[in-house]
This record gives structure tokens, C-alpha cells and sequence, in this order.
């Protein structure tokens, strides 16, 4: 997992491929006056889901993970809170693997929890099990999926 500022994106971008693009979107767009929904940037390789959500208490996020992408999620506006637990902590699968959406629940808490900010980000890996939207009010955000 990576917490960072929109503006120091670029020291990333040797780490997966497809994270120049991935950034560049983010970095070049006026995020706070795109409409909701999703936007192809490469195919299956990248693309983004713009979404607006009331936040959520701890207890009711749900803890997942993905196994074919990588999360950069990034607030917009509001204050997001996510929990995190590293994959080989979390034993107590809530629902199966999902290859369509490329997703799986655990039912472990997590063990720690990280507020962002707008403008910052949050890189979740294959081995972070994280449990976004947590926080009060509305949460605008943007989550880029990364082909691994």
C-alpha cells in the first residue's frame, strides 16, 4: 500500500506499466467537474470509476481485495478513511473470489485505518485488503484500476 499526494505521482510510475497512464489521467483532468461513471483509458488495462457515496461507519465497510488489478484510489472531495490488513493476515474468507469482478470479502477487521484527504491517493496491491468509503458525509472519489 501506498498513501502519497496527487502531486508526486510521477516517482511511481515504475512500478507497474501502466501506472503513467493511470496518473496522467488523474493529474490532467479536472476531476471535481466529471460526471459519475466509468472511463476506458486502455482497455482492460486501465480505467476509472468516478463515484459520489455517503461515508460509512468501520464496521459496516467491507473488507476486499483483487487478484488481477491494482486499486489507485484517489479522493476528490470529502474525507475518505480506509481500513488495511496485509492479504496473508486475513484467513476468514466472507465471500468467494469473484473472477468477473475480480473481488473477494474477508471477514477479518482490518488491522489499521488511513485517512486521505482531497488530493491524495491510495495504492491498494493484490496483497492489500483494504475496506474503503469509510468516513462521514459525502465522499467523492475516483478509483483507477491498474492491470497487474
Amino acid at each position: 500500500m501506498i498513501i502519497d499526494q496527487l502531486s508526486s505521482a510521477k516517482k511511481y510510475f515504475s512500478l507497474n506499466r501502466h501506472f503513467e497512464k493511470a496518473f496522467d489521467f488523474l493529474i490532467n483532468n479536472d476531476l471535481s467537474k466529471l460526471e459519475e461513471g466509468k472511463y476506458e483509458l486502455d482497455g482492460a488495462n486501465v480505467y476509472a470509476t468516478l463515484m459520489v457515496r455517503q461515508g460509512i461507519a468501520p464496521e459496516a465497510a467491507k473488507h476486499e481485495a483483487h487478484d488481477c488489478y491494482i486499486d489507485i484510489q484517489l479522493c476528490v472531495s470529502g474525507k475518505e478513511t480506509f481500513g488495511w490488513s496485509h492479504r496473508s493476515d486475513c484467513e476468514s474468507i466472507k465471500e468467494a473470489y469473484n473472477p468477473e469482478k475480480d473481488i473477494v470479502f474477508y471477514a477479518n477487521k482490518p488491522d489499521t485505518y488511513i485517512g486521505i484527504k482531497p488530493g491524495q491517493f491510495a495504492i491498494f496491491f493484490p496483497e492489500d485488503v483494504h475496506a474503503p468509503l469509510i468516513g462521514n458525509g459525502e465522499i467523492k472519489k475516483i478509483v483507477v484500476k491498474v492491470k497487474c
